[in-house]
């Protein structure tokens, strides 16, 4: 079976995807392109080599017989009008994140979905498909540490353009860990606080950099989040779970030993593409997977609304400097099937 997918937006991470599928994966054939540029559509179709269809309109396209699925890579403000609108027609689909620029948009889908008494929305938070963070979340469900404790973690890049902003390190930036960092410890945040360490010289002055993000969860794990975007040495995850009897440590990405020059040195990756490039790899496969054995298993709209109220709290937290509460929906049956 061969899943016919629509990609709504031909942007860099649209275009990405729409190779892999093409070039990588397996079970899937883009069939439909759009953008809002419709030159930068036809020009992926020409540089991908596409048997596909340019439309003028996402939403033309959701309706059309010959689309299965969807992949909507568009602009992050469109993401709820599509999502919302394939749902409607019944219709698969796999969202980059944000779901939803707003908690209030992400739980629109939500309750989309429900009524609709389907999964049909993966979206795309790719962390739980990293080899790495497997290897972690094996080890606390194995109780191989006991009972979690306390995480320590970082997200470090080495340069961010001019116009990114002090809230973009919490909804750009770390929001890949407040969704991964839930489904590790199987656990909800209850309170998060942001506090400014001694600034860096390496920034824009309109940016606070670094900071830390300190979260409680419902199960009293406590966890300090170091966002660090002008680290200016390379790209680099970090994650240590303390336990009651031992500590875990996310593994370092596969590199080279070298010996030379007197020195003994391992290269640090720039390129956070590079990073995750197989977890993107295997949660579009394992997409494309689920819709043909009918039942998608990736992570949820649920997921993509728990993230958003996380971050809109850590936002808050930013601006007032205090602890803030992290208050949610209570969490619909059907996404605990």
């Amino acid at each position: 079976m061969t899943i016919r997918i629509g990609v709504i937006g031909t942007g860099a991470i649209g275009e990405d995807h729409a190779r892999r599928i093409t070039h990588v994966l397996s079970g899937g054939h883009i069939v439909a392109v759009t953008d809002v540029n419709r030159s930068q559509a036809e020009a992926v179709v020409a540089r991908l080599g596409l048997d596909a269809r340019v439309y003028d309109d996402g939403h033309e396209l959701i309706k059309a017989a010959d689309v299965d699925a969807l992949l909507v890579t568009s602009w992050g403000p469109t993401h709820e009008e599509f999502v919302l609108a394939a749902i409607k027609a019944g219709k698969y689909v796999f969202c980059e994140k944000p779901l939803a620029t707003t908690a209030q948009g992400c739980l629109n889908i939500v309750n989309a979905e429900v009524a609709a008494g389907q999964r049909l929305v993966q979206i795309g938070f790719m962390r739980p498909y990293d080899r790495g963070y497997q290897l972690l979340k094996q080890a606390i469900d194995d109780n191989q540490i006991g009972e979690p404790l306390m995480v320590h973690c970082a997200h470090r890049n080495p340069t961010v353009p001019e116009s990114y902003i002090t809230s973009m390190a919490i909804v750009d930036t770390a929001i890949h860990e407040l969704d991964v960092l839930r489904w590790l410890l199987n656990d909800d945040y209850k309170t998060v606080q942001v506090v400014y360490p001694r600034r860096t010289r390496n920034r824009f002055e309109h940016l606070a950099d670094p900071q830390v993000v300190l979260i409680e969860t419902h199960k009293g794990v406590r966890i300090d989040l170091e966002i660090f975007v002008n680290c200016q040495y390379g790209y680099d995850i970090q994650c240590s779970v303390v336990g009651e009897t031992g500590i875990i440590n996310l593994p370092e990405p596969q590199s080279l030993l070298v010996r030379s020059d007197a020195r003994l040195s391992t290269a640090i990756l720039t390129d956070w593409k590079q990073r995750f490039i197989d977890a993107y790899d295997i949660e579009l496969q394992n997409f494309i997977n689920g819709i043909a054995q009918g039942r998608i298993e990736g992570p949820t709209a649920w997921d993509g609304y728990a993230a958003a109220v996380a971050a809109d709290a850590c936002v808050k937290a930013q601006e007032s400097g205090q602890i803030e509460a992290v208050v949610m929906a209570e969490r619909p049956a059907f996404y605990n099937q």
